[in-house]
């Protein structure tokens, strides 16, 4: 004949650790890892009107190209390569953004944790280099943006 202490013990036993992994693996579940705050958003000033060159790298915007820019809006884009051609006469006037419409998207890259939303910037402030990736894991959504030839202009009377 068994020994039933022996069975109630064993019962009894994985019973408390089965609890006790139970409760282990709840108050893990609940607490939260910390996470990095978004960056803050940048402080660079975007003037009223200016000139720079930007080579884009994304999914639907690929190229080189010369903007001007008056009263924070597109006036004038050039394409300078193939791409950037190709790209403004698909949609043209469309597309191409301003340095503070490249701002915005990387504070809303941050602000939505995007798994890459960096800059890298000139000594004055001026974002030279805008990098983003929402999700690491999907195909197609990253994005680079290099500001270069910038050259403020005056204010249009």
């Amino acid at each position: 004949m068994p020994d039933v202490r022996s069975r109630s013990r064993a019962t009894t036993s994985a019973v408390v650790l089965l609890a006790a992994l139970s409760w282990t693996a709840t108050a893990c579940a609940d607490r939260q890892t910390p996470q990095a705050a978004p960056a803050p958003a940048t402080t660079w000033q975007e003037p009223a009107s200016y000139d720079y060159t930007l080579q884009s790298h994304e999914d639907v915007l690929w190229g080189t190209f010369k903007v001007s820019v008056r009263d924070r809006k597109v006036t004038r884009t050039v394409g300078l390569d193939a791409d950037s051609r190709r790209a403004l006469r698909e949609a043209p006037g469309g597309r191409i953004p301003t340095i503070g419409d490249l701002l915005h998207r990387l504070d809303q890259a941050r602000t939505d944790r995007a798994d890459t939303a960096r800059a890298d910037y000139t000594p004055d402030g001026r974002p030279e280099r805008i990098t983003l990736d929402p999700d690491a894991n999907a195909v197609d959504d990253e994005a680079e943006y290099v500001i270069s030839a910038y050259a403020p202009r005056p204010a249009q009377p």
